[in-house]
């Protein structure tokens, strides 16, 4: 390599971040269709962490669960999961297809520091001490203490064969949001927001189109006539043009009639 070369610059990469549960997989398939000169890298992070893991520049936008500081961050909510309780298979709640909060009230139900749920009241009985994590909780469930209530993604990310889950009608879901700082709204983070919502490849941006300049006209020389409209009729000769009705025939000047002798 000479000294004039010059390396090329490295590709411009867009980091999106995303919490436990989360499936970024179909938008990154269609970030990469769309933008393969932009590689899209994925930064998995704990639900607890995802606002500062943002505030921090550390990535770009996130795919988040809602409630986030609406004074800081943009969100555009994409979907709620479905919550459930995580219980063993020889459980009395996994004869039903679905129960409610008020079937939980005797039941001690896990609580763990990491909950993504944002209860008023956890449901249930609390147990003597709140797990660190949610996987933490998981285990204690499968050793028989206590049940556990989480979005059906997280049920499913800790699935494991002594335990099934069941749906609760009556509580609150989660909602899954992207986000990302608004004095920080990019090219690139239009282009993620025009994905998720499902725009097309020629709409897809949402980026304020410049729009091309008009060409004036030019003005008529001056003692210029303007063309009759096409299909107008045109005036006869000795005819003169009154308003836009019929042509009117000009009148010549009549003399006095003469006297007869």
């Amino acid at each position: 390599m000479t000294g004039t070369e010059k390396t090329p610059a490295a590709t411009p990469s867009f980091r999106l971040a995303y919490v436990p549960g989360a499936t970024p997989a179909k938008w990154v398939r269609i970030w990469n269709e769309r933008l393969p000169d932009s590689p899209l890298a994925l930064v998995p992070v704990a639900a607890a962490e995802a606002s500062d893991v943002l505030r921090r520049g550390d990535a770009d936008a996130g795919l988040v669960r809602l409630p986030v500081d609406r004074t800081f961050f943009s969100a555009i909510p994409l979907y709620t999961e479905t919550t459930v309780v995580l219980v063993p298979k020889d459980h009395v709640v996994a004869a039903v297809e679905e129960i409610t909060l008020h079937d939980l009230a005797d039941e001690i139900v896990q609580h763990p520091l990491d909950d993504v749920m944002d209860w008023e009241r956890p449901p249930g009985q609390p147990a003597v001490e709140r797990p660190a994590t949610t996987a933490d909780a998981v285990e204690l469930v499968a050793a028989g203490v206590g049940l556990l209530v989480v979005p059906q993604s997280l049920a499913r990310l800790h699935h494991r064969r002594d335990l099934t889950y069941r749906t609760i009608t009556d509580a609150p879901g989660s909602d899954i949001a992207l986000a990302w700082p608004e004095e920080r709204t990019t090219d690139q983070v239009e282009d993620l927001i025009g994905i998720v919502r499902g725009r097309t490849v020629n709409s897809s941006r949402g980026r304020t189109q410049t729009p091309a300049p008009q060409e004036k006209k030019k003005p008529a020389p001056s003692g210029a006539r303007k063309a009759p409209a096409r299909g107008a009729a045109r005036p006869k000769p000795g005819t003169k043009q009154v308003g836009k009705g019929k042509p009117k025939p000009q009148s010549g000047k009549r003399g006095k009639p003469r006297k007869r002798s």
